[in-house]
């Protein structure tokens, strides 16, 4: 023993002994935010490349990254609306460029003295939502000390830093999105919510007070609510769509109210809270209003209006339990009463405004309840349920999930051994209860689960203690005195609430998890085509010359008329799916028409499955005159189009290998028909299928007939107003593989219900069209003695396409006496950048006086560029255009040919060229007209990886099973 402790003073150790149980919460506290900052900055090298640019882990990141810089620029306002997306509309962005961007740009002010670089910016953004994360430990400490004391929240923080999954997987360095802020903020919003009912129900607030206007014995309880209505609005100003927690509150009053006056307890307590706090809620969402409307994403009417209709339902229900009292009524008819007249409510909401019900119930439905999800929302990852909810849990919480089951049964039974109930009680089974059926519903809302699984096993830790007389909060000294068997107890509750989150058992540790994250696939993918868009394209509001580009600032301020924004002659948009919008926005700074928003994802949808030119062609003209698409005929579309005032177009078309294999399914659901009859065959009757026929069954799919696939698969090739303009070389290529399963007679196998094979016939068969794959995955498909290749393609991972009118070449084949038995095709040779070679080629026939007219959209010369308003193309043709005639007369072929060249304008503007034809003696040695050459094309550049959170969620035709790995 060291000689300093004989010279302590009497009461010096109880003293110390005394400050370490008030005060030792505080280095584990930090200690445990240090820890959860390690573990997510542990990949920062990664997200920061030598150019200087960023990379990102999310879709969504990218567009915070937008408004980021956005927010930068015009301090400290944030984006209302953006005319760089959503094109030819432009959108509210509601839920980008909110509290969340503007607490990130002034982080990077105060580092950067006022005006921070991008480097500066970029660094800060990384940083700041590992940091955002690691403050969540303290209302979660907080939140669980109140249930559980120091020693529960200490727990409550520990599950925290220890979770995996959903949690630690958006809030990693490179995440920039905003739902690690969203986190942070309901954790404080349900603290917030937590004190000030428990301080209501101490000061108890009755309406007599506030009659007399007794401020003194107000004073304390409406500051408490008021602070509580100021932390949900910080919340709903990070993320709109957190109005969710509103309603989750309104349920909260509902239920406490009810109880007490059942119990005997006035309800007037509870009804102040609820009524000060959500009034002081709708009154500062109000302030915060963008966009006038019902929707939940933007700062809008829903918001204040749910928070107003909360704090009169509150102080409604006081009134009507004073009516109660005054008609001598049974208390425990109350509940039943509130009840009817909330579903009388319902119903005539539903029946008198509908856009309210939608807005709120149908949202609720939507986003808690795992019954409501529509089969677009089924295409998002992120909004997919889960497919088993309790094994999804244990990976993502080990059995602190299970623990804090019992936590709330603790909780809710407390009544039934005499002791005190409080309303925060309530207000955390209530909350607890809806976390759970929102991860129940969509998988990404398990980050919110995490925080009631960590506040909720503080009570279950706290009901132990009690349980087993485990005072460890109590002197160093006592401690001596644990029974063997209470000694047990707390290794097996910290084994249960730790060791499946933990080495051996765990299959990754959080830390590991964190140390794996990277930048998103999709991102590095497309960013050398984005890039060239950007340098090879006019600016919008530039093209065709019309010099009006400086109308659309990239950090400017914009305000829709009437609803949309009028864009100026020049300006363009860009036709993707919506996965890739944000990137788009980003990376090329030019104007998609769909993005992760969703927005125009329907009409996305319909020009890619387009079973024809003239149709796609007709989706675009409608788009551009604002006119709908979905579920429309192609006579209607011609019928619209023929009516509407023409708009700015949509001119450039990117596609990818997602888009084209593993995405293709889900993009069919946004239009009908389904994914099915896109990949089967015209001509199949439904009978057996011999191996060796596949390719000629399978030959002919409605699929091949799309805007998608005669684009990115064809080059265009027999179309006349879409051109390819670039391929991303940087990116490799996509190999595609369509197969069947076959039995051992050689017979496609064919599926019944749960995939069990059935006689030939009586199912689907067992084939699986355009899977993209690797080199060694296709070499175990070809040499699997139950499986049939029957088709395979190659193409760039990400390809860009133009729209232009397109040239007419323009002759005659007088010498032809029986134009209607002759075919003519124009030929050119084209190269792209990255050195392949393929041949477009364009077919028609005669007219009766041997006349003929060919659209072609490639020019033979590159005339054209971006200081003339038009694009830089980097696919060029190698010749002019050869133009044959053949003519069946006779029993005898003969040839007419010639050639011309095609200049960039003509192809532009849709200017005619003539050619003129010459006989070709001995025609009989030459190939048929237009013959097509495949080109050369690279091998695969690997292993296919899903998609990023919030993308699209592939959807294919499964065959029954998977060769030997």
């Amino acid at each position: 023993m060291s000689t300093d402790t004989e010279h302590v003073e009497e009461g010096t150790e109880t003293s110390l002994l005394a400050s370490f149980r008030d005060w030792y919460h505080l280095p584990v506290l930090g200690a445990v935010i240090l820890f959860m900052i390690w573990v997510r900055t542990q990949s920062y090298s990664r997200f920061v490349t030598e150019d200087g640019a960023p990379a990102l882990a999310g879709v969504d990141s990218w567009y915070h990254w937008r408004t980021l810089n956005w927010t930068a620029e015009n301090y400290p306002h944030t984006m209302p609306y953006e005319v760089w997306t959503g094109f030819p509309t432009g959108n509210y962005v509601g839920q980008f460029g909110t509290l969340y961007d503007q607490l990130i740009v002034t982080a990077a002010m105060i580092v950067g003295l006022g005006d921070p670089s991008q480097q500066t910016l970029y660094a800060v953004a990384l940083l700041s939502i590992p940091v955002m994360a690691a403050l969540v430990a303290i209302p979660v400490f907080y939140a669980g000390r109140r249930l559980g004391g120091t020693l529960g929240g200490l727990v409550a923080v520990v599950v925290l830093a220890l979770a995996k999954g959903q949690f630690l997987a958006r809030s990693t360095v490179g995440q920039l999105d905003h739902h690690t802020g969203e986190i942070l903020f309901m954790a404080i919003a349900v603290l917030a919510m937590m004190v000030a009912v428990t301080v209501g129900e101490r000061e108890k607030p009755i309406y007599e007070l506030v009659a007399d206007r007794d401020w003194t014995a107000l004073r304390t309880p409406a500051i408490y609510s008021a602070l509580a209505g100021v932390a949900l609005t910080l919340y709903m100003w990070v993320w709109p769509s957190g109005v969710l927690l509103v309603g989750i509150f309104g349920a909260f009053f509902v239920v406490q109210l009810s109880l007490d006056y059942a119990r005997g307890v006035s309800p007037d307590h509870l009804a102040f809270v609820g009524a000060v706090s959500m009034g002081v809620t709708a009154l500062l969402m109000t302030l915060l209003i963008e966009n006038p409307t019902m929707g939940s994403t933007s700062f809008g009417l829903l918001q204040p209006l749910l928070a107003l209709l909360v704090a009169v339902g509150c102080l409604f229900l006081a009134w009507l339990a004073r009516e109660w009292n005054n008609r001598d009524l049974e208390r425990q008819y109350y509940p039943l009463a509130v009840g009817g007249l909330i579903a009388a409510t319902l119903l005539v909401m539903w029946l008198a405004l509908p856009d309210l019900y939608n807005a709120t119930v149908g949202n609720a439905i939507r986003r808690m309840l795992p019954i409501g999800g529509t089969a677009t929302d089924l295409t998002i990852v992120e909004a997919q349920p889960p497919e088993d909810f309790f094994n999804r849990v244990f990976t993502e919480f080990g059995a602190a999930f299970y623990t804090m089951l019992a936590g709330l049964a603790f909780l809710a039974i407390r009544p039934l051994f005499g002791r005190k109930f409080r309303a925060e009680h309530t207000l955390v089974i209530v909350w607890a209860l809806f976390l759970i059926s929102m991860a129940a519903t969509q998988v990404r809302f398990m980050y919110y689960l995490l925080l009631a699984v960590a506040i909720v096993n503080a009570a279950f830790i706290a009901e132990l203690v009690q349980l087993f007389n485990l005072d460890l909060e109590r002197s160093l000294a006592s401690l001596r005195e644990l029974e063997t068997y209470q000694v047990i107890v707390v290794v097996l509750v910290v084994l249960l609430l730790f060791a499946p989150l933990l080495p051996p058992l765990a299959s990754a540790t959080a830390w590991q998890q964190g140390k794996a994250t990277g930048p998103q696939s999709d991102s590095i993918t497309w960013e050398g085509s984005n890039e060239w868009l950007q340098e090879n394209t006019p600016r919008p509001g530039n093209y065709g010359g019309a010099n009006n580009a400086d109308q659309l600032d990239y950090y400017g301020t914009y305000t829709p008329g009437d609803g949309d924004y009028d864009y100026p002659e020049g300006a363009y948009g860009v036709m993707s799916w919506w996965d890739y919008g944000h990137l788009i926005t980003t990376q090329a700074e030019r104007i998609p028409h769909s993005n992760p928003f969703q927005q125009n994802a329907r009409s996305s949808a319909a020009f890619f499955t387009a079973e024809s030119e003239e149709r796609g062609e007709l989706i675009m003209e409608a788009i551009a005159e604002g006119q709908p698409v979905a579920d429309r005929s192609t006579e209607e579309l011609r019928q619209a189009v023929s009516e509407g005032e023409s708009g700015e177009p949509i001119k450039y078309v990117m596609i990818d290998y997602a888009m084209a294999g593993g995405k293709f399914g889900a993009i069919t659901r946004w239009t009908g028909p389904g994914y099915g009859h896109y990949v089967t065959p015209q001509n199949y009757n439904g009978g057996p299928i011999n191996a060796s026929e596949l390719g000629q069954v399978y030959g002919d799919l409605p699929y091949d007939d799309t805007m998608l696939s005669q684009l990115y698969f064809d080059d265009t090739n027999n179309m006349e107003h879409y051109r390819l303009v670039h391929e991303g070389a940087d990116a490799g290529t996509a190999t595609y593989v369509s197969y069947a399963q076959v039995d051992n007679n050689g017979q496609v196998v064919f599926l019944g219900p749960n995939n069990q094979p059935v006689p030939a016939g009586q199912g689907r068969p067992a084939v699986a069209v355009n899977q993209r794959m690797n080199p060694q995955r296709i070499a175990q498909i070809q040499n699997h003695p139950n499986y049939q290749v029957f088709d395979v393609k190659q193409a760039a991972a990400v390809k860009t396409f133009e729209r232009v009118e397109g040239a007419t070449i323009t002759g005659s084949a007088d010498e032809v006496s029986d134009p209607a038995n002759a075919t003519v095709a124009a030929q050119v040779e084209l190269e792209t950048n990255s050195g392949r070679t393929f041949n477009y080629t364009q077919r028609g026939t005669l007219a009766e006086d041997g006349s003929f007219e060919l659209t072609v959209p490639y020019a033979t010369n590159d005339a054209l560029g971006v200081d003339d308003g038009y694009t830089n193309s980097s696919v060029e043709a190698t010749g002019n255009y050869t133009v044959n005639v053949i003519a069946s007369e006779n029993g005898s072929i003969d040839q007419y040919s010639g050639e011309t060249a095609v200049p960039e304008p003509a192809v532009i503007d849709g200017e005619t060229v003539d050619v003129s034809l010459e006989a070709v003696e001995n025609p009989s040695g030459n190939e048929s007209a237009g013959n097509e050459s495949s080109g050369e094309t690279s091998e695969s550049s690997g292993n296919e990886t899903g998609t990023g959170d919030g993308t699209t969620a592939n959807a294919v035709t499964p065959v029954a099973a998977e060769p030997a790995r």
